[in-house]
């Protein structure tokens, strides 16, 4: 019997090719765990496609808005300059054609929104830099420092991302009345 039970024992063994044994148990417990790391690592990777299939559909659009913005934009600024040219104050037609191009600026304003994309308001608002680019300080000893006072190009955000961050002059103290601080100190 003891021959039989040390004859299984070494069946049991698996040599190796550096001549090391290891058990069927060693062996079955190596397996193991090698097919719970592959499963999970499957589980993570179609965690990660979800993801990533989510936010193409979310934000697979991110470039396209962003580069639309310059429509808007320059339509703003055709507006203004047609509005303020001394030439064609006179045109009995600039009214049509100014509200003609207010419509079409409020349709890509409506679609925009449709796409949750939305401007960022920021004008008497503390400066952020996550979404606002200070262009400029401008001495202002009626508000606080670092206060919104001038958008100079509107900021756009795409759900919870920034689309553009607002161009914005932001206020700081008079430079006089700090120098006479300075100087008293």
């Amino acid at each position: 019997m003891e021959k039989e039970k040390d004859k299984n024992a070494e069946e049991d063994k698996v040599k190796t090719p550096i001549g090391d044994e290891i058990s069927v148990d060693d062996k079955l417990k190596e397996t193991e765990d090698k097919l719970l790391r592959a499963l999970a690592e499957t589980e993570n990777q179609r965690r990660r496609s979800e993801k990533e299939i989510k936010d193409a559909f979310e934000y697979g659009g991110f470039n396209f808005a962003k580069e639309s913005l310059a429509i808007l934009d320059n339509l703003q600024r055709a507006h203004q300059s047609i509005k303020n040219d001394e030439n064609l104050k006179n045109s009995k037609d600039l009214d049509k054609f100014l509200k003609n191009i207010e419509v079409i600026e409020k349709d890509l304003i409506s679609i925009f929104e449709k796409n949750n994309i939305k401007k960022i308001n920021c004008l008497n608002e503390k400066f952020d830099p996550n979404c606002h680019q200070a262009m400029l300080e401008v001495e202002d000893n009626s508000k606080e420092p670092g206060i919104v006072l001038q958008e100079i190009q509107a900021g756009y955000m795409l759900k919870d991302r920034l689309l553009r961050p607002s161009f914005v002059a932001v206020s700081k103290k008079n430079s006089q009345k700090s120098d006479k601080n300075n100087e008293k100190k």
